[in-house]
């Protein structure tokens, strides 16, 4: 078997696509972590999926190293080998367990694990069956700040080909010494972290974009040149005209002179007609030059969330006192909590203190109309995500546009949302947003809002979130994001064994 992935002359679409998702992709990845870049929708899951063998390509061929695996961003389900992975009693395992914090018995209870510690445990498993091809996708999505520092160290010592896709810029620059950059149908592969590939490309399409000016202008200015030879022309062939009138009446022209002036005007005329000519056929060039210079069409983003509205109530949620259970031996307690109209609240803690769960409890508890709530949980089945596209799909014309305007002003197309049969992880996210915005919320409560996201989609989300006037309640691991955004802080600490408190701070 190869020590490196290649792919050789690669084309994939999914069935009912009119453009493919890659054409023509030919690269090779030695070992070492390659990064995999693009919007969401873009095809980062596809192209993992291509290069682990789960999915054949519709062209072209792929070579892979001996045991590839892939590890998927959703946390549904435990991953294969869960098992083994506990029973063994091999340094590879315990070094795994110890690395990403492993707590014994979490193979009895993947029911009632967090989707951080999820997210570790099946990391964990994949390092310790050391594949020769490993793809990760959205490997920190749901951990910490302690979690990522730790997984990104252990992810460091892998040694086989390692596949990225990542919208966690310090994770692909650390780790990363080259990246893919996915933008259908073509995929480019740039030296560095991402964000050294970042600014090689904005210099890239700075470049293109004044040789595509200069083209444009020069086609311009040729084609104003041709229009004016010509109507010379025009102007000189009018003059003919009336001096051919004037010619043949002329009886006193012996010599001939009116002939040979209209002879000489004739062939001015016609010099004129092959000046336009030639003017159009250089500008015509000019023109079709521009074909072959790579401009990226850039698509209008960002948003105002201008449905949305401050609810008229005086609370949006008055909860007393209480305990509430987050794991078979921990339980959280929480004092009074009250959400006013125009709050702006951050839920904060680590993995696994139950912020999920939290927000569950809350739910049916909010005093807002169901039209006028706006509930992005932190993760979203695949059963549910068929369920949120084919609700999407089902909409009035109309409507269905001012739903797809905004999911492609947090930039992703439609066009390759409406086509598929499941949306993306980052797609789903974005499309319950637009849902809901549709509907003018009164209370946004998001759990992990910049999970699966990819990084234009965050920018987005975040302008518009700043400038919205309604509550929110915002789980996240986030800082930047929920200091921007966020007045009040709701934090989770472990006081005691077993035990979890909910504080407020201004």
């Amino acid at each position: 078997m190869p020590d490196a992935l290649s792919f050789e002359n690669v084309s994939f679409a999914w069935p009912g696509m009119a453009e493919p998702l890659l054409r023509g992709l030919t690269v090779r990845l030695g070992p070492g972590w390659t990064g995999v870049v693009g919007a969401n929708g873009a095809g980062k899951t596809t192209l993992l999926k291509l290069a682990c063998g789960s999915l054949e390509p519709s062209a072209g061929a792929v070579s892979r190293p001996a045991g590839s695996l892939r590890v998927e961003q959703r946390t549904d389900d435990p991953p294969d080998g869960l098992a083994d992975f506990f029973a063994s009693a091999d340094a590879e395992a315990w070094r795994a367990r110890i690395d990403l914090g492993i707590g014994d018995g979490w193979e009895e209870r993947w029911d009632t694990l967090s989707h951080g510690e999820r997210k570790r445990l099946q990391i964990a498993v994949a390092l310790w069956r050391a594949p020769g091809l490993l793809a990760l996708d959205e490997p920190t999505n749901h951990l910490d700040a302690g979690a990522r520092a730790a997984l990104e160290a252990a992810l460091g010592r892998f040694r086989g080909v390692g596949l990225l896709v990542s919208h966690d810029r310090a994770l692909l620059d650390g780790l990363c010494s080259q990246c893919l950059f996915v933008r259908p149908p073509a995929v480019s592969l740039r030296p560095g972290g991402v964000t050294a590939g970042m600014e090689q490309d904005r210099r890239e399409q700075a470049a293109a974009r004044a040789k595509d000016d200069a083209a444009k202008h020069a086609a311009g200015r040729l084609r104003a040149a041709a229009q004016e030879r010509r109507e010379e022309g025009e102007r000189m062939a009018a003059r003919t005209k009336e001096r051919t009138k004037g010619a043949k009446s002329n009886k006193w022209d012996h010599d001939g002179k009116a002939e040979r002036n209209l002879a000489k005007l004739t062939g001015k005329d016609a010099w004129a007609g092959k000046q336009s000519a030639a003017l159009a056929r250089r500008a015509a060039k000019a023109q079709a030059s521009r074909a072959s210079i790579p401009v990226r069409k850039e698509f209008a983003t960002g948003f105002r969330l201008e449905e949305a509205d401050v609810s008229r109530r005086n609370f949006v949620l008055r909860v007393g006192a209480g305990e509430l259970p987050v794991g078979p031996d921990r339980v959280l307690a929480f004092p009074d909590l009250e959400i006013a109209p125009a709050d702006r609240i951050a839920l904060e803690g680590a993995n696994g203190l139950g912020k999920s769960t939290l927000l569950r409890f809350l739910r049916p508890l909010f005093n807002v109309p169901p039209e006028h709530l706006v509930f992005v949980p932190q993760e979203i089945s695949a059963e549910e995500s068929a369920g949120v596209l084919a609700e999407a799909k089902a909409l009035p014309d109309e409507k269905l546009g001012d739903v797809m305007t905004r999911f492609s002003r947090l930039g992703s197309r439609p066009g390759r949302l409406l086509e598929s049969a499941m949306p993306s992880p980052g797609e789903v996210r974005k499309l319950l947003l637009a849902l809901g915005i549709a509907r003018g919320p009164h209370l946004i409560v998001m759990d992990e809002p910049t999970n699966h996201m990819d990084l234009p989609g965050i920018v987005c989300l975040e302008d518009a979130l700043a400038d919205a006037p309604c509550a929110m309640l915002l789980a996240s691991h986030d800082g930047r994001f929920l200091d921007r955004l966020a007045r009040t802080r709701w934090r989770l600490e472990e006081t005691a064994p077993g035990r979890v408190s909910l504080s407020v701070r201004l």
